[in-house]
């Protein structure tokens, strides 16, 4: 992808979540909590699978 074009879509991407948070701050705060929880329980998942591997 040109240099251009990847930044123009950063762009877009970062105005839209703006345009987001600005237009909703309650609903875009419960999905950014949502994926960090989903982060979490993602990191936790694997360190219980790997903690188990090396009982």
């Amino acid at each position: 992808m040109p240099a251009k074009v990847k930044q123009w879509l950063i762009w877009l991407l970062v105005a839209f979540f703006v345009f987001a948070i600005v237009r909703n701050p309650a609903q875009a705060a419960n999905v950014v909590r949502s994926v960090w929880d989903l982060l979490f329980m993602t990191v936790a998942g694997f360190l219980t699978f790997f903690g188990e591997l090396s009982s």
